[in-house]
Formats: structure tokens, C-alpha cells, sequence
């Protein structure tokens, strides 16, 4: 089956159901002190979009299997590209969690559900300035 859109990861395309991407802006401070008087000095380092993604039932066994492992790859930062309202949205960043869970048990398989990960930007998206 052929979805609207999926996800390319390190620029391979996975033609899969996507239920939701969940997007959070994160700011994160070089530092952030308050001061004797209460007042609160800080310098932002800049804003980084990250991620949550809920995947759809896919039936495809090996394009499952292709995504898990993939998803689940030992490395250090992957390149993500994503839907978004503008078309896609590229960066660089880690897969900082994934799950999922057995729905049924076969005799010799078993069919996988709920595939959920989460991707953290590398760098900030928006710098202050």
C-alpha cells in the first residue's frame, strides 16, 4: 500500500502509516541564574524541534522488520526527513526511544503493534539574533 507521505531516514524512504508526529520546541540555555534580587539572567542557546512519531499497523513483515531496525540502528545521529504543513522538514539528531508491542502470536511469527519513537535534534532549529 502506498501512503500520502512517510518518513526518509539517513535517505532511505519508508512507506509507512503514520497516526501521529508530535512536535515539541525545546529551549535550551548556554546558562540560567537568578540573580540576589530575583531577577533571572540567561543566555539561550537556541530552540530545537524534536519528536514523537505513532505509527499505524504495518503489514508488510519485512518493511516492519527494515523500519525496527533501522529505528534501532547502534549509531550516533541519523538524518531525519518529515512531513510538515511547509512540505518536509530535514535535521540531523538520535533516536532517544523506541517501543512497541506483540498484538498476536502465530505459530511461527508474531504480529507487531503500536510502533512509537521519539528523534532528538542535534542542533538547535532557531538560534536567538
Amino acid at each position: 500500500m502506498e501512503y500520502t507521505q512517510g518518513i526518509r531516514i539517513d535517505g532511505i524512504y519508508f512507506d509507512v502509516p503514520l497516526v501521529s508526529i508530535k512536535r515539541t520546541a525545546d529551549f535550551l540555555d548556554k546558562y540560567a541564574e537568578r540573580t540576589e534580587d530575583g531577577d533571572l539572567k540567561r543566555e539561550l542557546i537556541g530552540v530545537y524541534f524534536n519528536y514523537q512519531m505513532s505509527f499505524g499497523t504495518i503489514d508488510n513483515d519485512e518493511l516492519y522488520e527494515k523500519l525496527w531496525d533501522k529505528l534501532t540502528e547502534p549509531v550516533e545521529f541519523h538524518d531525519f526527513s518529515l512531513p510538515t504543513v511547509k512540505g518536509t522538514y530535514s535535521f540531523r539528531g538520535y533516536v532517544s526511544g523506541v517501543s512497541d508491542e506483540i498484538e498476536k502470536i502465530l505459530s511461527s511469527t508474531a504480529k507487531m503493534k503500536g510502533l512509537q519513537c521519539k528523534f532528538t535534534a542535534k542542533k538547535p532549529a532557531r538560534k536567538p539574533g
